[in-house]
């Protein structure tokens, strides 16, 4: 019972470094994580739902799937870092120039919240036997109180420190090691 909301913990540690990134973001306020949070709650109760009508369908044991999704999901995260910093560069923009525009944290809160429902949806399929509804409720409100947490950090200007390749490679092995993990339930390991 507490393995999956465990998991859902561990795996929604990706929302502290999304909140690091979005407080050092001049333009973003804390009302905009309220928003993307509460969206991102709905996505995760709506994946836990989807999640068990298509464990019923599928045939096949489901944990490699989940666990290669999750490698895949964890290095898009650590290498679309990469990419962004190397258009900065070319690009030859000041801190100021590229500053995060509002559509873009809005893109970020629909990546951030259709991951979450892909973690919901991971997370049942591994423990599909075991699941209850506090697997969406867990990884919603982790990824709140992690960005949130964070994102006040950020403002207070205690993480400024904290190169942001850190956070994105963080976030990105949480999702691989999940990842490695859900391959290895799998196995027996």
């Amino acid at each position: 019972m507490f393995a999956p909301v465990i998991s859902g913990l561990i795996v929604s540690l990706d929302a502290f470094f999304i909140g690091i990134s979005l407080g050092l973001q001049k333009k973003c306020k804390f009302s905009y994580l309220v928003i993307i949070n509460a969206f991102l709650m709905g996505l995760c109760i709506l994946g836990y739902l989807i999640a068990g009508r298509i464990y019923e369908l599928i045939e096949f044991d489901t944990d490699i799937i989940v666990g290669i999704s999750f490698i895949v999901l964890g290095l898009w995260c650590i290498g679309q870092y990469f990419v962004s910093e190397h258009i900065k560069r070319r690009n030859n923009c000041t801190e100021e120039e590229c500053e995060t525009s509002p559509k873009t944290i809005a893109i970020v809160g629909v990546v951030m919240s259709v991951e979450a429902m892909l973690i919901t949806m991971g997370i049942t399929f591994v423990f599909h036997q075991s699941s209850t509804f506090l697997i969406p409720i867990a990884v919603g409100l982790a990824h709140f109180a992690y960005s949130a947490l964070s994102f006040r950090l950020a403002r207070m200007k205690y993480v400024r420190r904290i190169p942001i390749v850190i956070s994105h490679i963080v976030s990105g092995l949480a999702l691989i090691i999940y990842g490695l993990l859900a391959i290895f339930v799998e196995f027996g390991v």
